[in-house]
């Protein structure tokens, strides 16, 4: 590339690998062409980003529409208390049995705003997220599909995470005969699991997905 890098460019492409994200996905995001910020980055064009696409991308990160090239005098002030951290853990992490603490554990965390929490219904959650690991959920959840575990929701039906010994499991939870339950993959190739209800520990539902395109 001819010129050096601008402050701006470098952060957006730090903010992106931090985030295991490409920018082929974050400018579908912004309903781009998959390569609009990878010719930002790389070519200068266009040369400032556009207010409303500066302003997705800062709330998706967390961070200030300055670090993405706004000018000081003119960015709205961004209030560190509208944003939300959710920790991310290892699908494999298991704290023990009845001691599963996401803070001890967790290896990074999202930064969301309180204002996409409340649009996707989820203001108030007690929220972990999770990679999907395997097939066993397939096609509802994919290997490598990060999921939101609401810790506040682990009664009823539905997709929830699981405890079985050591290992967390996501799977459908059915109540089955009294006393037991019935864990189910949406994988045919999984046959259904059933358990005595003392054996498995819900931590919560799924109430969240998202993943590659």
């Amino acid at each position: 590339m001819g010129d050096v890098m601008t402050p701006d460019r470098a952060r957006l492409v730090e903010l992106a690998e931090a985030g295991r994200t490409s920018l082929a996905s974050l400018s579908a995001m912004l309903g781009r062409n998959p390569s609009y910020l990878q010719q930002f980055v790389r070519k200068g064009s266009p040369r400032k980003l556009e207010e409303a696409d500066r302003r997705r991308l800062a709330e998706f990160f967390g961070v200030s529409e300055v670090e993405l090239g706004a000018d000081p005098d003119h960015a709205r002030p961004r209030d560190a208390d509208d944003f939300i951290a959710v920790p991310r853990l290892p699908l494999g992490a298991s704290a023990g049995p009845g001691a599963f603490s996401a803070e001890e554990i967790s290896f990074d965390s999202f930064r969301f705003s309180r204002r996409w929490l409340r649009e996707m219904g989820l203001e108030g959650a007690d929220l972990t997220a999770i990679r999907v690991e395997g097939d066993s959920m397939e096609p509802t959840l994919r290997s490598g599909d990060e999921i939101f575990v609401d810790r506040n929701k682990r009664s009823g039906e539905g997709i929830h995470v699981v405890r079985i010994g050591d290992a967390l499991h996501v799977k459908q939870v059915q109540a089955s005969a009294p006393g037991r339950i019935t864990l189910i993959s949406a994988n045919d190739s999984y046959a259904p699991i059933d358990l005595a209800r003392e054996e498995v520990e819900v931590i919560g539902r799924v109430v969240w997905k998202g993943g590659r395109v």
